[in-house]
């Protein structure tokens, strides 16, 4: 692009090399700062006794959860195997459904705690709140139904991110009956 901007072969491909050079650092950027912030999930996770507490383990000069980011390294490495497309399809369907548990959440704190103080307000009171979240429940629909086909080896990719959801409920199930029976324990 650059060299269609600036023709000739000097400016023009020394531009190149520096947007080339740009468009690096932001994805490597990108990539640490994703690194950094999904890997506090299994940490704060760990911490509530939702998850084996060795996933807070944090470095001593750094606070950084040392265990988290290496399990969620090898989670990542373990993706490596899906073609890109799968992976756009896994991420669209996970990320949509903890946004819709996000508007479901708006919804009811509307419902139950409808003086809340808060620094944003959307406007409407429950019917802004719900109506809010159809557009994006309503998009996540069509992705999810576009991708129907898109294999993830034997089944597809909606059906690995069906499966994934569902496989939450239990596993928080079990987590936080293994929270309880440690609050007894103790």
């Amino acid at each position: 692009m650059a060299k269609a901007v600036i023709p000739g072969a000097g400016a023009g491909q020394a531009m190149a090399v520096l947007l080339t050079i740009g468009g690096i650092l932001g994805a490597w950027g990108t990539l640490n700062a994703q690194t950094m912030q999904y890997s506090r999930l299994p940490a704060v996770m760990a911490d509530d006794g939702l998850l084996p507490r060795i996933f807070s383990r944090r470095r001593a000069a750094s606070g950084a959860p040392w265990v988290a980011i290496l399990a969620c390294a090898a989670a990542w490495m373990l993706c490596l195997q899906l073609s890109f497309v799968k992976l756009i399809v896994l991420d669209v369907l996970l990320t949509g459904l903890s946004l819709l548990l996000e508007f479901a959440a708006l919804v009811a704190l509307r419902i139950r705690e409808p003086e809340l103080p808060r620094p944003y307000r959307i406007p409407g009171g429950l019917a802004g709140a719900v109506g809010v979240g159809l557009l994006p429940a309503a998009l996540l629909v069509l992705a999810a139904l576009r991708n129907e086909a898109e294999p993830v080896g034997p089944i597809n990719a909606l059906e690995l991110g069906a499966i994934l959801v569902v496989a939450g409920v239990p596993a928080y199930w079990c987590a936080n009956r293994l929270r309880l029976f440690r609050g007894q324990a103790t």
